[in-house]
This record gives C-alpha cells, structure tokens and sequence, in this order.
C-alpha cells in the first residue's frame, strides 16, 4: 500500500491521531490537546494509507534559533516500514537554517536518531509534570 503524507491540519481526525498515540504506544494524548499543540507547531506530517492515519510527528520551532521534533508515532501494524524515517528527514529538512534541532527519545530508540545526525547531550534538562512516572520510562535520570 502507498502512504499519502500531507502537513495540512484540515482534514485530521482528532480522536484519530488520539487513538495512533495510544498505539504506538506513546503516551495518552487528548484530542483537543493534541489539536492545540499541532496547531501550534510551525512543522508537521501526517501519513494516511487507505485513509486511515498510519503516521504522525510535527516540530515545534521558532524559525531561527530552535526546533524541538516531537510527538513522532506510527501504527504498531506499520512500524519497521520507514514512515518513522520519513517524518523525521522531513521535519529535519523543513527545521534546516535553525541554529539547532531537538528532541528526546522514547528509551531504547537513540540509535534510530543518531541515523539522522542527533547526537546525545550533555546538558539537557526537563521538568515533567509527573517525575517519578518520567523516571520510571528512562526520561529522567533517577536523582
């Protein structure tokens, strides 16, 4: 089957996107959050295949200085196919002329993004709103 991608918001389905990231699985995410957060991302990709949505990610950037990629999910039946690569060259393409390009990785997944050029950092710090659930997936460092 063929993957249409568009960055077009008009046409998703935001219980749709909800139920992708259920499934991925990433984490629960709301639809009218999810709405909210991709609308307010200068950079995103959708990939449908028979009309259903099979893939997603999106970048939330400043135009000069930073672009965060994130929210990359795609369907458990279509992993392994390189829609994950796709998304992410893309947003990497369409982030290029930032002075630098972030994200966090879900624990384990780092190789995938040191095959797009992400190296680790040394400095990088977060607030969750739930630490010790942050702790417990590998995100944060136990203190």
């Amino acid at each position: 089957m063929t993957v249409t991608w568009t960055d077009a918001l008009d046409a998703v389905d935001w219980q749709e996107l909800s139920d992708l990231y259920r499934k991925a699985p990433l984490a629960a995410k709301e639809p009218d959050r999810l709405k909210t957060a991709f609308s307010n991302s200068m950079f995103r990709r959708f990939g449908y295949e028979d009309g259903v949505l099979v893939a997603a990610g999106r970048a939330l950037a400043d135009g000069v200085d930073c672009s965060y990629i994130c929210d990359v999910a795609i369907l458990p039946s279509h992993q392994g196919r390189g829609l994950g690569r796709e998304i992410v060259a893309h947003l990497v393409a369409l982030s290029r002329g930032h002075a630098k390009i972030l994200l966090y990785a879900v624990p384990g997944k780092e190789g995938f993004y040191a095959r797009h050029g992400f190296r680790r950092m040394t400095t990088a710090m977060a607030v969750f709103d739930d630490p010790d659930k942050a702790t417990e997936r590998g995100y944060l460092a136990p203190q």
